[in-house]
């Protein structure tokens, strides 16, 4: 599976969305599934399934789909 396919899981799966949900303008917040318990879900199934842990910082930083991309770059994951 690609990082990409894994990234989208991720959001699939931690926030209970269908995958149509889940796409370059999803926003933390932008839907009541995405709330604070759901982000460190996340968050949470994001270090899993990448086998990394995101430092404090960016985990307030990880506000959308596409920061959610950039942040994951700092940690040589290229979805």
């Amino acid at each position: 599976m690609k990082n990409i396919e894994i990234y989208q899981n991720a959001f699939v799966e931690s926030l209970s969305v269908d995958k149509e949900t889940v796409n370059e303008k999803l926003e933390y917040g932008s839907i009541p599934e995405w709330d604070s318990i759901a982000h460190m879900s996340l968050i949470s199934e994001l270090e899993s399934k990448f086998s990394i842990s995101i430092e404090t910082d960016d985990v307030i930083d990880f506000s959308s789909f596409e920061k959610g991309k950039e942040i994951l770059k700092k940690y040589k994951i290229n979805v």
